[in-house]
């Protein structure tokens, strides 16, 4: 899996899903019911407003940038800007479509850098550093645009299925120690570890919004969750820069990502759990 592509992780996604079609026929197997998810959920509806509400804002400053040719400050704005996709990719990787115009990778697609249909935030990052120029990158701006619009109004209307958001938080976490490791997403930038810290505080919000219905199942297991975060969290803060960013993930070594990828794999552990927990199988 570790060359695994945007487009063979999304076949891996729906095949997760797949195994979660039966939303409630488990729920007898564990003292949650359907409808104490109903805070939880809403609640996380919320925050994915408030990301998306950001992911706009921030996405117009940052394309704005980009069609102005201000190479330097669009460089800037690149990493904080994804961030908030990143925090919600459980629900965002539900419209897939939207998911391989916003945030595909050069090798999902035929021509790689070449193909027209390589958009959004990628095709950007390769114009910014590979080639330092943001010439003919205003379509490739306004189509970002419009596409983070549209997907504001998808989530807005969307009603979240318990499984993707419950089962999100072990995805996030499969997906960074399975593909992202490796440092592909972000390979020209290398701006990955500001990915990684949008990923881990997005599955984070999905357990802190869960914590009492997981303490009651399991409140040793609740703390175990809590402490593994912790561990990831701080091995991240080891990277982080004066400015309150990170440094290039060029600079970690294979020792440094095999210590990460294995605490991050701890957590995924964990976290598949879950589902379980919440009479989600």
């Amino acid at each position: 899996m570790k060359d695994m592509t945007t487009q063979t992780r999304r076949r891996f996604l729906a095949a997760l899903a797949a195994g979660a079609i039966g939303l409630y026929t488990a729920h007898s197997f564990a003292a949650v019911s359907p409808l104490d998810l109903v805070g939880p959920l809403s609640d996380y509806k919320i925050y994915v407003a408030e990301n998306v509400r950001k992911l706009v804002a921030d996405t117009r400053s940052f394309t704005s940038a980009v069609k102005a040719g201000e190479v330097d400050k669009a460089k800037q704005l690149f990493a904080p800007t994804r961030m908030s996709y990143e925090r919600i990719e459980p629900v965002a990787e539900l419209f897939s479509d939207l998911d391989a115009a916003i945030d595909s990778r050069a090798d999902d697609h035929e021509k790689a850098e070449k193909d027209p249909g390589f958009t959004g935030f990628h095709r950007i990052e390769y114009g910014l550093w590979e080639q330092n120029s943001a010439q003919d990158l205003g379509p490739v701006a306004d189509k970002l645009m419009a596409d983070v619009l549209e997907l504001q109004k998808r989530l807005a209307g969307l009603t979240f299925p318990p499984e993707k958001v419950v089962g999100g938080a072990a995805v996030l976490m499969e997906e960074v120690a399975a593909t992202k490791i490796s440092g592909e997403e972000d390979r020209y930038s290398h701006t990955d570890l500001w990915d990684f810290q949008a990923n881990f505080k997005g599955a984070y919000k999905i357990v802190e919004l869960l914590r009492p219905l997981v303490a009651k199942e399991d409140k040793a297991f609740s703390g175990k969750v809590d402490a593994n975060f912790k561990t990831v969290f701080d091995t991240l803060a080891k990277y982080r820069t004066a400015d309150g960013g990170f440094e290039t993930y060029s600079k970690l070594n294979d020792a440094d990502r095999k210590l990460l990828a294995g605490r991050v794999n701890v957590l995924a552990e964990d976290l598949s759990k879950l589902r379980g927990m919440m009479g989600l199988n």
